[in-house]
């Protein structure tokens, strides 16, 4: 039986602050054994923090409720990437210009979730927009796209188990129809390309 997704997203936003978090309380304690000189742990501290405050803001636009009239600036869009992608495997080019519908993007945030699992040893995701369409091309060095996900995203059948790794691809169906839009998604060799 499928859990229910407020369950999947509880479990995935506290599988993905663990690590910053722990990193924190290890950081707490190598200072309470130094002595001396504490830049190495006070900068480990720094980044883990500034990582685990990034994670929760991307947290609360990508799965939290979204307006048609709420925006959401330029500026914070990629604070947010950029103190996620440190440290990490994944690089994310920000091509969108000026602030942006809260919904849409919503609807990126959890599209670039579902690419990154299809980019296991990293990469880069560019998102700019054609016209009025969201564009996203991931690429990296080794591609590993689950089929049976992403052919359920494109057409949403009831009953298909995700598990709260997979909750991006289980919530964006019903966030890209809020939103208006329909999504297409093609996949090469050296990369995958996402509109919407």
């Amino acid at each position: 039986m499928q859990p229910d997704l407020a369950a999947l997203v509880g479990s995935r936003i506290c599988h993905d602050l663990i690590s910053p978090i722990g990193a924190i309380g290890n950081g707490v304690e190598l200072l309470a054994l130094t002595d001396g000189d504490t830049g190495a742990e006070m900068e480990l501290i720094s980044e883990s923090v500034q990582n685990a405050s990034a994670r929760i803001r991307y947290f609360r636009i990508a799965y939290g409720a979204a307006s048609e009239e709420q925006l959401v600036s330029r500026s914070e869009i990629l604070s947010i990437l950029s103190a996620t992608a440190r440290g990490g495997r994944i690089n994310y080019i920000w091509q969108v210009d000026g602030d942006q519908s809260r919904r849409m993007v919503r609807c990126a945030l959890l599209m670039l979730q579902a690419l990154e699992a299809a980019l296991p040893m990293g990469g880069d995701v560019q998102v700019y927009k054609d016209a009025n369409a969201w564009v996203m091309r991931a690429e990296g060095p080794r591609l590993a796209v689950n089929q049976a996900l992403w052919d359920n995203l494109l057409s949403p059948q009831v009953g298909f188990h995700h598990t709260a790794a997979q909750v991006q691809f289980a919530l964006l169906p019903s966030v890209l129809t809020e939103a208006g839009r329909s999504l297409q998604f093609k996949q090469a060799t050296d990369h995958l390309l996402v509109r919407f």
